[in-house]
C-alpha cells in the first residue's frame, strides 16, 4: 500500500473533495473544498480524475511523510514549501521522494492551502464523499499527528503543464457579486444601497459554516418573522440585527431568516480565502438583469 503519514498539524487540515450533492431533502448539506477554484487547480497539476481528495489546511503548518515517490501540488494561500531540503513553489507540481517529509510554513496571504497528491488521497466516504462536514459530523474526521492515509489511483493522463500563474494577493478589498433575492423585498432601500457602497469586515466567527460580516446593519421594511426555508451556500443571510452572514459549504440546508442575495460559487471560492478583518463590498445585481 502507497501511504503518506501526517506528522504534525497546525491548527486545522480536513481531506476535501467536492462535497455531497443532491442530498438536502435528507438534510445533508453540500460541504466539500471551501476553495474549489484552489482544490480544482491542484488536481489539475498532479493529473488527478475531477472530484479527487485533497488536504485542506487553514493557516498552512502541516507535515507529511511519505513512504513512495509521489507528485505533489499545493495551491491556495501561499506558504513555504520544504521536502528534503528543497524549497517548493506554490501553484507547482513537484516530486517527493519515498521517505522524504514535505513540510508547509504559515500562510503569507489568504487562510487555505490545498494539497494534491497524484492518485488522490482516499478517506471515509460517506454518502458518496470523503469530505468532512464540520456541522454535521460525516466523512474523514479532522487530520492529526499519526494518522496514515491511502494515496489513491483517481489519477488521468499524466499533467501538460508544472506550474500555474495565479493573482499573489488575497487579503485586498473583495469586491464579490451578490444576486439578489429571494428575499431582498424584505430590506428597505437604503439597504440595497447600503450593500453596494459600504464595506464590510470579516468577524473573527468564521469558519466553514458561515462569514459573520461587521459593517452597517442592513435595515428592514417589513417586520416579524420568517418560516424556515431551504438555503444554499453563498446565500446572505440577514438575522434580525442587520448584520449579514454569509454562507460557507458546511451550511445547513435551510434557514430562519430572510436571504438578501446570493453569492455565485466564485465568489464564495474567494470569500474562502479572507481572514478575520479582511474587507469585503458587494457589487449587487438582479437576477433579471443578467439575463438579458
Amino acid at each position: 500500500m502507497t501511504s503518506l503519514t501526517i506528522e504534525s498539524v497546525g491548527v486545522l487540515a480536513l481531506l476535501q473533495d467536492r462535497g455531497r450533492r443532491g442530498l438536502a431533502h435528507l438534510g445533508v448539506g453540500r460541504s466539500g473544498a471551501a476553495d474549489r477554484t484552489s482544490y480544482d487547480l491542484a488536481n489539475r497539476l498532479v493529473g488527478n480524475q475531477p472530484g479527487a481528495a485533497c488536504i485542506e489546511t487553514v493557516f498552512g503548518r502541516i507535515e507529511i511523510r511519505f513512504d513512495t515517490t509521489v507528485l505533489v501540488a499545493v495551491t491556495g494561500a501561499p506558504v513555504t514549501i520544504r521536502c528534503g531540503g528543497r524549497e517548493q513553489a506554490i501553484n507547482s507540481a513537484f516530486t517527493v521522494f519515498a521517505g522524504e517529509t514535505m513540510a508547509l510554513g504559515a500562510a503569507s496571504d489568504g487562510l487555505r492551502t490545498y494539497i494534491a497528491v497524484r492518485g488522490g488521497i482516499e478517506g471515509d466516504r460517506v454518502l458518496g464523499s470523503a469530505s468532512w462536514d464540520t456541522m454535521a459530523h460525516i466523512g474523514t474526521p479532522p487530520l492529526r499527528a499519526g494518522d496514515v492515509l491511502k494515496i489513491g489511483d483517481r489519477c488521468a493522463d499524466w499533467p501538460p503543464v508544472d506550474c500555474a500563474p495565479v493573482a499573489a494577493s488575497m487579503n485586498s478589498l473583495l469586491e464579490l457579486p451578490l444576486l439578489l433575492g429571494p428575499r431582498d423585498d424584505w430590506f428597505a432601500d437604503e439597504a440595497i444601497e447600503c450593500l453596494a457602497t459600504a464595506r464590510f469586515t470579516v468577524s473573527p466567527d468564521a469558519d466553514r459554516v458561515g462569514i459573520r460580516l461587521d459593517g452597517p446593519p442592513l435595515a428592514r421594511r417589513r417586520p416579524g418573522e420568517l418560516a424556515s426555508e431551504g438555503v444554499v451556500v453563498g446565500a446572505l443571510q440577514v438575522p434580525t440585527n442587520g448584520r449579514p452572514t454569509l454562507f460557507m459549504p458546511d451550511a445547513p440546508v435551510t434557514g430562519g431568516y430572510p436571504v438578501i442575495g446570493v453569492v455565485p460559487r466564485s465568489g464564495v471560492d474567494r470569500a474562502a480565502q479572507a481572514v478575520p478583518g479582511a474587507r469585503i463590498r458587494f457589487k449587487p445585481v438582479r437576477p433579471s438583469a443578467v439575463n438579458q
